[in-house]
């Protein structure tokens, strides 16, 4: 799980709207993670089958991106991902203002698949059987 504020320079759009790309960042960087704890190795992204944008996300929000591995092949792993907006600003208050979410929003989720190949795996489960 990784958790950041967006920031200015991540709003793309009219309205400090941030580009649905970078919810796909954080989900790489969420990956790699996930690669380096499974296998030992960052491993490669090859292919996303599924994304599904939710909800908005503005300059201020607060993302939580979570993934897990659900699946484990010979070199493949294939993921799941959900980002949620948890904290927002409040400029209808003031300029600094913001809010914990009761419930976190869904804004985005994913699934794909990575690879570590054979020869840089060195922790995997794989390798453990």
């Amino acid at each position: 799980m990784i958790r950041l504020r967006m920031s200015n320079a991540d709003a793309h759009y009219g309205g400090n709207l941030v580009d649905g790309a970078r919810m796909l960042q954080l989900f790489g960087d969420v990956a790699t993670e996930l690669l380096i704890i499974n296998d030992g190795d960052e491993g490669l992204f090859v292919a996303y089958d599924n994304v599904e944008f939710t909800a908005p996300v503005y300059a201020g929000d607060y993302i939580e991106a979570v993934g897990e591995i659900t699946d484990i092949g010979n070199s493949s792993r294939k993921m799941t991902f959900e980002a949620r907006k948890v904290i927002a600003p409040r400029p209808d208050i003031s300029a600094s203002a913001a809010d914990v979410l009761a419930e976190p929003i869904v804004v985005c989720r994913a699934s794909g698949t990575c690879v570590v190949p054979k020869n840089c795996q060195r922790k995997s489960v794989v390798n453990s059987q």
